[in-house]
């Protein structure tokens, strides 16, 4: 790597830490501080996209209130030519509505990887993060594997047409297995 790429390395990983820093100290302006005008925040397990400051903006003050000690503590960090990559482990306390989850009171701690891209001018332009919703609506009490009692209850409470199908669906091939056999 020659030194301009090293110089342009260092800039981008302090911006990145910079950004944890005020995200772990909760300071919504110093977090849109670290975007660059463009700021895109990109949330991959929902689908999302939060074009610009406002929307970045957004976002925060909705996981801030939700997380209120919200920390982010990291894990591994990769350096690309164009990117850095964070492998990170997310906690908090649900203390306040979340995607239409009243809030639980419940601890979070998950993993999860963030990739960030950058400007010109070394600031972010954009953050995409992954992680598992089920690992989290499993801590915050709203999911149960479907292998235990209360998971095979609440799928069944809750999906019935879906357990249905599949009962008729595991009959109908039991059915049809037997059919076949018995003309061999």
């Amino acid at each position: 790597m020659n030194p301009a790429d090293t110089d342009r390395a260092t800039a981008r990983l302090q911006i990145v830490e910079e950004h944890i820093r005020h995200e772990n100290n909760h300071d919504l302006e110093g977090i849109l501080s670290t975007f660059g005008e463009s700021a895109l925040y990109e949330e991959q397990p929902w689908g999302e996209r939060h074009d610009g400051l406002r929307g970045v903006r957004e976002y925060y003050e909705a996981l801030i209130a939700a997380l209120p000690d919200l920390h982010i503590e990291v894990q591994t960090q990769h350096t690309s030519g164009d990117a850095i990559i964070l492998e990170v482990v997310i906690s908090g306390t649900h203390q306040a509505p979340w995607r239409g989850l009243p809030a639980t009171g419940r601890k979070l701690e998950f993993p999860l990887c963030a990739v960030y891209t950058f400007t010109d001018d070394d600031r972010l332009a954009g953050e995409r993060i992954y992680y598992d919703r089920a690992t989290v609506f499993r801590q915050l009490g709203v999911f149960h594997e479907p292998q235990s009692a209360l998971g095979q209850l609440t799928t069944a409470v809750a999906h019935p047409i879906t357990i249905a199908r599949a009962f008729l669906r595991h009959f109908v091939s039991r059915r049809g297995n037997r059919v076949a056999k018995q003309r061999q």
